[in-house]
């Protein structure tokens, strides 16, 4: 076999593309990535602009605890990630009431107990499902399976005490919980629309548990932004022998006879490859594909309405008008009767205090970011920019407004202010229209699994099962890496 066909070409330099070409590049294969930007990461990137570093989109991360997803990678590589704890996770701003999202599991429990009274059966269930969940994720779970092997695979991860999940298997998080009691249904949907993509009438039972224990799974603070997991994805590989190529936006990917692909960059740049992971959406792998996107990936990326989009704000704050016993993240519900999204929930993330990388001395990064629908926002800059510009600058004002709800006085700290619309996040991210966070997972038995239709091309990243979260596409990086080792016959 030619090195041609032994070199695997990675398009996209996010945490899960990342994490499949470390694990391929200690395997021995030849190993190539290709990132349009001129920072790794993708949708939990950060960037550099007048003296702040703001991240991009994810703001926290997840599974670093002993199993987690990070901590087994960092283990298999033999690195270490420049995180500490937090705790605690976030605080949650309902109308009238405040919830802490507490990392310690005592704490959290009285603190439940106190502001959400009654609910200690629901959380009995939620906790059993989670152990489950997170338990199968300590080991290699390829869902939904692909092959014979998969399901042996399957097979071998199942445990008597899984069976336990097994009722819940095609129930919603939403059912587990008393339809009457408003406000809790509220706290749930607000967590489960950040952490799965859908309400807790929507989510799947035992997703929706898992994403619910996520505070307690490890959450951490990366020094230097959230990007710098990517960057130490990105510093291992090159010095592991990787190829790794900045400013080179794949165009195409040409099929030849002899089985392998040409990976074109608009730069004409050309790597010909006998595989190729796409760490990027499937309508974006269906464009670079064009007229060899096999019929099947075609028809399902045509029936796949779009995702969720962000609309976000990237604020310099000045650290002294800001009260001193603040956490770190907050997430804000406005208004109960109206639906989440469009700035009536917000996460707001502030750069900790002890990382003065992030800003300039005596300030403080922060990101604002609200669900929005992506369609509103190409109308209106497609056919009326003034109305595009006076929607940004409305929502802009919605979005601090919950904030001075959550820390008072940020908005009278502000010294730079950047917004962001789906728009915008398609032009640095180069996602279709924008669209971020990947689907929701409302079906375990719907979910999208790394397959393209073709034998050699896989999909990596949010848009496959488990979906959003570093710690999500690093265990679907991970099954990536699997079944290209095991089609290489390593």
């Amino acid at each position: 076999m030619t090195e041609d066909q032994e070199r695997v070409v990675v398009i996209g330099a996010g945490v899960g593309g990342l994490t499949t070409a470390a694990l391929l590049r200690q395997a021995g294969l030849p190993v190539t990535v290709l990132e349009a930007h001129v920072y790794p990461g993708g949708s939990a990137g950060t960037f550099y602009h007048q003296g702040y570093r703001f991240d991009a989109g994810a703001t926290l991360a997840g599974g670093f605890s002993p199993g987690g997803p990070h901590a087994r990678l960092a283990e298999i590589l033999g690195l270490s990630w420049p995180v500490r704890p937090v705790d605690p996770a976030w605080v949650v701003h309902l109308p009238g009431k405040t919830i802490t999202q507490w990392a310690d599991q005592e704490q959290w429990e009285a603190e439940r107990r106190q502001k959400l009274p009654g609910t200690e059966g629901f959380w009995r269930t939620q906790e059993m499902l989670a152990a489950q969940a997170w338990d199968i994720a300590t080991r290699p779970f390829p869902w939904p399976p692909a092959s014979p092997t998969d399901l042996w695979t399957l097979a071998r991860a199942i445990r008597p005490a899984t069976l336990q999940a097994a009722p819940y298997l095609l129930r919603t998080t939403g059912s587990l919980a008393a339809a009457d009691d408003a406000e809790f249904c509220l706290f749930l949907d607000a967590q489960l629309l950040i952490s799965a993509q859908a309400t807790a009438k929507e989510a799947n039972a035992l997703y929706g548990s898992a994403a619910l224990d996520l505070p307690r799974r490890g959450v951490n603070h990366v020094s230097g932004g959230i990007g710098s997991l990517a960057r130490t994805l990105a510093d291992w590989f090159r010095a592991h022998g990787g190829d790794l190529h900045y400013r080179q936006q794949v165009e195409s990917i040409r099929l030849q006879k002899d089985g392998t692909a040409v990976v074109r960059t608009k730069k004409g740049m050309e790597v010909q490859a006998g595989r190729v992971v796409a760490n990027l959406t499937p309508w974006a792998l269906v464009e670079l594909l064009g007229e060899d996107a096999p019929a099947g990936l075609r028809g399902k990326v045509a029936k796949t309405p779009a995702t969720w989009g962000a609309f976000t704000l990237y604020l310099g704050l000045d650290d002294e008008a800001l009260p001193n016993d603040t956490a770190d993240h907050h997430q804000v519900i406005v208004d109960a009767e109206r639906p989440l999204g469009e700035g009536n929930s917000i996460f707001l993330s502030l750069s900790g205090r002890d990382d003065a990388s992030r800003a300039p001395a005596g300030q403080r990064a922060a990101t604002l970011s609200t669900h929005t629908e992506i369609a509103p926002w190409w109308r209106l800059k497609e056919t009326d920019y003034p109305a595009y510009e006076a929607r940004r600058a409305a929502y802009a004002e919605r979005l601090l407004a919950a904030a001075e709800g959550a820390v008072p006085g940020i908005r009278g700290a502000v010294r730079f202010c950047l917004p962001g619309t789906p728009v915008t996040f398609e032009r640095f991210t180069r996602r279709p229209l924008g669209m971020v966070g990947g689907f929701a997972q409302k079906s375990l038995f719907a979910a999208r699994g790394p397959g393209t239709g073709l034998e050699n091309m896989w999909l990596v990243g949010d848009s496959v099962f488990p979906g959003q979260s570093t710690a999500g596409v690093t265990v679907g990086g991970m099954r990536v890496a699997t079944a290209v080792l095991r089609q290489a016959g390593i």
